[in-house]
Order: structure tokens, then sequence, then C-alpha cells
């Protein structure tokens, strides 16, 4: 399956979030989701030499690196880095609002600099051989969605930018946190559909707002290429990502999160072995039986237990016992 099928449905990049223990886990309840990573800057990398920021599990593909920045070479030299360290994909952020991405001059402020964006996809187009992508936001602060997104576009598809995932808000720079500009810029779904009537040949993705695999469905059956989940399939994973295979993909079965959870315990023992600590993995999980009998007690023990010294994967088994417990008196309650 090539990477613009995988694109069908995938996770939003999220700062802090969506590590490479998240995206183990996820993996482990999609095969085929297309992955991103959080948003890494390029200075970090071309100039901090932070190459550790790169670091995945193969078992993670297909995995999109999320690059930050603004300036073309150092995005271009980055790129390289990003497919030398074997991501599928690398996508730019046009889409941050957050107030140290916009003093860098990066992110949703980029909306402003159409040519200096496309200039960085060129640049990035040009080093390397992966597909490279862009996520961005309808407009920022005073501007007119209709005229400034197709006009957008338009520059980086001519840069060579084949996909494109677009949050269907704008991002108020002036006035709102970055919590807000999630929340209170109302959705324009329609202006999305419409730019996919302009550019029928590009890849649109449609971000923001989506919280059931049915919303995904009907944005694809409307003619939209792919739809892209953030906090939806982090915080209730097992009711967005278990059963994406056969619900998007048409291959494959749901996935129990008990089964996910067993799959899971490899890499925790290889985590935990290696000197990492149980948290840093067992903070993804604790939605996995959200809406579920169980779920209090698993997100309580983990929560509880897993910054404990020796803390491993016998607490998360212990848990899991404890939800099974709560879910047989749950049937029985029936």
């Amino acid at each position: 399956m090539q990477i613009n099928q995988h694109a069908r449905l995938s996770t939003a990049p999220m700062m802090d979030w969506t590590d490479r223990h998240c995206r183990m886990l996820h993996r482990q309840l999609t095969r085929q989701t297309l992955l991103y990573t959080e948003m890494v800057t390029s200075a970090a990398l071309v100039r901090g030499g932070a190459l550790h920021l790169l670091e995945f599990s193969p078992d993670e593909h297909p995995v999109a690196l999320q690059l930050g920045g603004s300036d073309p070479k150092e995005l271009a030299q980055a790129a390289v880095l990003g497919q030398t360290a074997g991501y599928d994909e690398i996508n730019l952020n046009v889409g941050c609002p957050s107030d140290r991405v916009q003093s860098g001059c990066f992110g949703a402020v980029l909306m402003e600099s159409p040519a200096l964006v496309a200039d960085c996809v060129a640049a990035m187009r040009d080093a390397v051989e992966v597909p490279v992508t862009v996520k961005c936001r309808i407009g920022v602060d005073d501007q007119n969605p209709e005229e400034v997104l197709p006009e957008f576009l338009a520059r980086i598809v001519a840069a060579g930018c084949e996909r494109v995932a677009i949050h269907a808000r704008k991002a108020w720079l002036q006035g709102l946190s970055p919590k807000e500009n999630r929340d209170i810029p109302p959705l324009d779904y329609p202006l999305v559909l419409r730019m996919k009537e302009y550019f029928p040949n590009l890849h649109i993705s449609v971000n923001g707002g989506i919280t059931s695999l049915d919303e995904a469905r009907a944005f694809l059956e409307a003619g939209l290429d792919g739809v892209m989940i953030g906090r939806a399939a982090y915080h209730t994973p097992t009711d967005i990502l278990a059963a994406v295979d056969p619900v998007i993909f048409g291959t494959g079965e749901v996935v129990a999160a008990e089964d996910a959870v067993h799959a899971m315990l490899p890499y925790i023992e290889g985590h935990v072995t290696g000197g990492g600590r149980l948290g840093q993995i067992t903070r993804h999980m604790l939605g996995l039986f959200a809406g579920r009998p169980g779920a209090r007690v698993w997100r309580r023990m983990l929560s509880e237990g897993a910054h404990l010294p020796n803390a491993g994967s016998s607490l998360v088994l212990e848990a899991l016992t404890q939800v099974a417990q709560q879910q047989e008196m749950a049937r029985q309650c029936e």
C-alpha cells in the first residue's frame, strides 16, 4: 500500500503527545493508519545536532516526520536527515499557533508568507525522494480564508507538494492561546471540501474536531482523500484506531484493547530494561479502556504505580487483571 493510501486516515502530530511510545501503542491498534511524529524543528536537527529526536522503531511504519522551520536550506538539510533516518514522509508545519513557534517565524504564522512556504517546499522536494507534504490552517487572524487558502495551496502545489492536511479552523495568533486555538475558531469544513473541487489532483485531508470513524467516513464519501484525527485518537484510541483498518481501509479486524496491551509488553520490557521509565509509555495508554468497565481502575493503577521504582510490565498486567474483573462484574449485573 502506497503512503497516499495510508493517508486515508492519519493521526495528527501533537506536541508532547505523539512521541515514539505513543506511536508504538497506536501501531498495535492499526496497521494501516499513517502516524505522525511531534513537530521537530529544523534548527534542532541541523544546528543543534539533536538526531536522537529522529529515533523510532521500524515497527511504526508507515510514519511521517513533521518539521518546523522557515529557512529553505535548513529545512532541506533536516529533510535529508529525516529521510536517512527512514521516515516515509516529511511534513512541514504551517499550522501550529504557539508563541514559541511564532517567535521562531514558523508554524501558522507562515500562512502569511505563502511564497516563503513554497520556497521551503521546493527546497525539501529537491533534497529528498520521499513525499514532502504540508499541514496548514485555513488562515490566520484577519485573513479571509476564501481568498488566502486557494492562493496558498496553488503556491505549494506549484512547488511540488502533492498532499496537504488542512485544519479547518483559522489560527488567531493575537488574543487566543494555543489551547483556545484548538476549539474556539469555528470549523469551516465546506471550505476544505471546496478546495478539493479547486485542486482535484491534490491529495487533501481534513483535520480538526473529528471525533468518530463515522465522521471520517462521511468526509471520505464526500470526496476528500483523507482524514486526520488528533485528540480523539489520543484520548480514546480504542474507539478510533482499533476499528480503523476494517472500517476505513477494508482490511484486517477490530483490535481488542486487551490484545494491544499484550502486544506492548515486549516493548515495555525492553524500554524499562534499557533504563527507561514505565510512565513514559503508560501515560499514552490511559485512555485504552475509556468508556468501558474497568477504565477508572486502569487509569488509577497506571497513574499511581508507573513512576514507582522498579515499575514494569508486571504492573500493566496487574492493572489488566483488575480491568477483566471489573468487566466480569459488569456482565453479571446486566
